[in-house]
């Protein structure tokens, strides 16, 4: 009897002793992660700053990478191609939410990965207009984040390049046909063009590969000005369109600050820090 009593007192020791460790265990399971899809090299100073930003947004509510909630990162090394993959390996892992900077391409990799998760965009150009959407208001599914109103605003930076060189009758948009929202972005700018005489010249690129034929071309037409589209692909040669402007002395204005910060002539657009920060 007694040895059955203290086998019962053994027992309910040792069940006292674990139930923290599991209350741990659990716990430690429970701590939320999110999956950050991103589209530069992990190592690129952008991907960096922007990634510093985003767990700036996330202290600012309490939330702590290492400590309450985790990141579980992925990159595309610059190749759009991989998203599909990387965003179907996010979703194995698994993760509570996603959350991508890296444009339409990316949140439409995710949207096929998972139609529960939450995707948060941190960056998109037309969520609407390329259908990521219903509305802003009520977008529905399970999607939701931050517009850059690209298509809007394209008429307005056509206006302000003109104030600011007036003698511009000739004009390149170099641009990411690849891109959905910046092919609507293209359209607006042609019909702000019509109604203010301007010829738009087209200098598409689909690849880091496009770059020097749409130089080469800039070189030959010899417009009298150049806007920018920004999007992850001209964002990543900013220096060397900016070098190519300044050798030049071809007018730019474009809807990113990194290209006036690069030393373009004017920048007219949303803060993608700001709004990678709003995504926390």
């Amino acid at each position: 009897m007694w040895c059955s009593t203290l086998g019962c007192l053994v027992t309910l020791i040792l069940s006292l002793l674990a139930a923290p460790l599991a209350a741990e265990a659990q716990g430690a399971r429970q701590v939320p992660r999110i999956g950050w899809l991103g589209l530069d090299a992990a190592t690129a100073p952008r991907t960096q700053y922007f990634n510093e930003v985003f767990r700036h947004g996330l202290r600012e509510y309490g939330w702590v990478e290492g400590q309450n909630v985790t990141i579980a990162y992925r990159s595309a090394e610059g190749r759009a191609e991989r998203f599909t993959d990387l965003a179907a390996e996010l979703v194995r892992l698994p993760v509570d939410v996603l959350v991508t900077w890296a444009g339409e391409a990316a949140i439409r990799a995710l949207q096929h990965a998972t139609s529960t998760i939450p995707i948060v965009m941190a960056v998109s150009a037309a969520p609407v207009e390329t259908g990521l959407v219903a509305s802003l208001a009520r977008p529905g599914g399970n999607v939701t984040g931050l517009s850059i109103q690209a298509v809007e605003v394209g008429g307005k930076r056509l206006e302000l390049l003109m104030q600011a060189v007036p003698q511009a009758a000739r004009v390149a948009v170099l641009w990411n046909a690849a891109h959905p929202g910046k092919r609507l972005q293209w359209h607006d700018t042609q019909v702000a063009a019509q109604m203010v005489g301007v010829t738009l010249h087209s200098m598409e690129v689909r690849g880091p590969d496009d770059f020097d034929a749409a130089f080469a071309r800039l070189s030959q037409e010899r417009p009298d000005a150049l806007i920018v589209f920004s999007d992850g692909l001209t964002l990543a040669h900013q220096r060397q369109i900016v070098a190519f402007t300044t050798q030049h002395r071809l007018p730019m204005v474009s809807e990113s600050k990194e290209f006036a910060e690069a030393g373009g002539l004017m920048t007219y657009g949303a803060s993608l820090p700001h709004l990678v920060r709003r995504a926390a």
